[in-house]
């Protein structure tokens, strides 16, 4: 069986919660973020999809640079000048992971962000998670921003140019 990324529709919201609640319990989120980043930035959220599942997510949106939105949060819109591309959410399936999946994300979203003018990507690594953001060209950000308590003990601010 194989999965490919798609546009993400709200049709597929309740698959993207479901999923979200299996994989990062630790982290939760209400409905409503998910359906509010969907409607800020279409463009940007993406479905990992089999012909009969979703085994994937990505959400990602414009920001301002060492200010990571807090977890779990509505968003008052996006800001009037945005100055990188954020990724708020990668999430693979058990099943799923290891072919390459999240580096196709990856390359789609930098895709997008190239051709909206942006030249960073910026994203949370939660804890545990330096090593995979690593391996995909991400390193930490100076030290200087504030990460919300939401995203737990030993959460990190990455960055990575887009090229």
């Amino acid at each position: 069986m194989t999965a490919q990324w798609r546009p993400m529709y709200r049709s597929d919201l309740s698959r993207i919660q479901a999923l979200a609640g299996t994989i990062h319990p630790a982290y939760p989120e209400d409905d409503a973020v998910f359906a509010q980043r969907l409607c800020l930035c279409p463009a940007g959220c993406l479905v990992l999809a089999t012909p009969d599942a979703t085994a994937g997510y990505l959400l990602s949106h414009p920001w301002r640079r060492g200010a990571p939105p807090r977890l779990n949060t509505l968003l008052d819109g996006l800001p009037p000048r945005p100055d990188c591309w954020y990724v708020h959410d990668l999430a693979i399936a058990p099943a799923w992971r290891g072919q390459g999946a999240a580096g196709t994300a990856l390359d789609l979203v930098e895709r997008i962000a190239r051709q909206a003018g942006f030249r960073h990507m910026e994203l949370v690594a939660t804890s545990g998670a330096v090593p995979f953001w690593t391996h995909r060209g991400f390193t930490p950000a100076p030290d200087g921003a504030t990460l919300a308590a939401s995203y737990g003990n030993g959460a990190r601010l990455m960055e990575r140019p887009v090229t």
